[in-house]
This record gives C-alpha cells, sequence and structure tokens, in this order.
C-alpha cells in the first residue's frame, strides 16, 4: 500500500452529522472524494439534497436521514440506518449551534440549548455509532479554537461546550481505542467562513485576521483534508488527539 492509499476510504460507510450546510457539506464531499459512501444527517432534511448530490458526483452512494443529535433516540436511528447501509468506520461529529448572549443575560434555556447539541448531542452519537463500529473505526469530534482560547464575543455556552468535547475526545479515546479499535480525535478549526461565522457582527471577522499568521481565513477544504487523514488508515497511529487548524490563531501573536 502506497502512502496516497492510506488516505482512501473504500469499503467504510462514513457518518457525518450538521451536513446541510458549511463545514459539514465540505467533509461530506471529502470523505466520498476518498472513497467513502456518506449517510447525511441534519434536522433540515431539504438541504441535505444538495450535499448528497455532491456526494454521487463523487462516484458514491449518499443516504440522507433527518434528526436531531440532541435526541438520543434520533442519534441511535441514524447510526442503525448507517449500519444497514454498509460498514460503518467513521463519524464526524459535526452538528452544532452557535450563541453570542452576555453571561450576565444569558438564560438557562440558551445556554442548555447549545450544549444539548454541541457536546451532549456529540455524545449520544459517539455512543450509538460505536456500537455500530463492528470493525473498528474513527471518530472525529469537531471543536474550535474557542475551546481553547477566547475569541472576543460574549459565547459561554459555545466555547464551554467545545472545550468539553476536548475532554470527551480524550476519554472516549482512552476507553475506546484499545478494546474496541474504535480511534477518537477532535479538530479545533480557526476562522472558516460558513453559515455559523455569517451570524457574526460586520466586521468580526476581518478584525481577527490580524492574529493569524497565515494572513487569511480558512478554506474549508484544507479543514475536510484534516478529516480525511484522521478518518483513514494514514491516522491509524493518531487517538486521544486535538488537531488545531487555525492558520496560527492560537499562537497568540
Amino acid at each position: 500500500m502506497s502512502i496516497l492509499d492510506k488516505f482512501r476510504l473504500d469499503g467504510r460507510v462514513a457518518i457525518v452529522t450538521g451536513a446541510s450546510s458549511g463545514l459539514g457539506v465540505a467533509f461530506a464531499k471529502g470523505l466520498a472524494e476518498a472513497g467513502a459512501d456518506v449517510v447525511l444527517a441534519a434536522r433540515r432534511v431539504e438541504r441535505l439534497e444538495g450535499t448528497a448530490e455532491l456526494v454521487r458526483e463523487a462516484g458514491r452512494r449518499a443516504l440522507v436521514v433527518r434528526a436531531d443529535v440532541a435526541r438520543p433516540e434520533d442519534c441511535r436511528g441514524i447510526a442503525q440506518a448507517a449500519a444497514e447501509f454498509g460498514q460503518v468506520g467513521v463519524l464526524v461529529n459535526n452538528a452544532g449551534v452557535a450563541s453570542a448572549v452576555p453571561a450576565s443575560k444569558e438564560t438557562p434555556e440558551q445556554f442548555r440549548g447549545v450544549l444539548d447539541v454541541n457536546l451532549h448531542g456529540a455524545y449520544w452519537m459517539a455512543q450509538a455509532a460505536a456500537a455500530v463500529m463492528t470493525g473498528g473505526g474513527s471518530i472525529i469530534n469537531v471543536s474550535s479554537v474557542l475551546g481553547l482560547v477566547s475569541g472576543g464575543l460574549p459565547q459561554a455556552a459555545y466555547s464551554a461546550s467545545k472545550a468539553g468535547l476536548l475532554g470527551l475526545t480524550r476519554d472516549l479515546a482512552q476507553q475506546w481505542t484499545g478494546r474496541k479499535g474504535i480511534r477518537v480525535n477532535a479538530i479545533a478549526p480557526g476562522y472558516f467562513a460558513s453559515e455559523m461565522t455569517d451570524q457574526y457582527p460586520d466586521g468580526y471577522l476581518e478584525s481577527h485576521i490580524s492574529r493569524m499568521p497565515m494572513g487569511r481565513v480558512g478554506d474549508p477544504e484544507e479543514l475536510a483534508a484534516a478529516v480525511v487523514f484522521l478518518a483513514s488508515p494514514a491516522g491509524g497511529y493518531v487517538t486521544g488527539a486535538t488537531f488545531v487548524v487555525d492558520g496560527g490563531v492560537t499562537l497568540g501573536g
């Protein structure tokens, strides 16, 4: 097997949550180009069809599942549908929501709503996927640099959820890598243009470019490449790690 062959995912089924827009679309497309069939899950099922078409254009099969990862029963439904589709080998826990509410004003419902999707949903989905990864596999939790550093906006719930994902990643890796053959890693993206960043105040992204040694926001394909590495045999000796893909934001310059 050549080095390039190690990045292939032929014969595997990958699950991508939050696949209806933004980075989820890039992840699904990248995994399909690496050879995986892809199960696409999101609440907005009508928008998943566009992602499914990209997967099919790459020559792979796509399955669309309407689900809310905050509901454990929905996560089990995604995993069961994926297992019927083929050999599940990859989960990308990408579903997420953001909020920017001052801590003195954030309600319990607002705070819990973010954690229910970003952290709890990733846990329920990991549990469900691990149960059907009978041949081992790779789970990739999509965290954020805001789980490591401050972004300058009042984002207590979002930052807490993304920091929590890093701890969850380490613990699941410790529990499952040796016993189940499931590697568990996280990526911590910096600033990438997406539907989520469209909600930022005018000029917010531009103001952060000065913090980036790369001098630009990221291209979603650059992040998808990191996901393919962690999902594939190329990343076979990596578990419990956090891959920071941020153009240098966390250097602190």
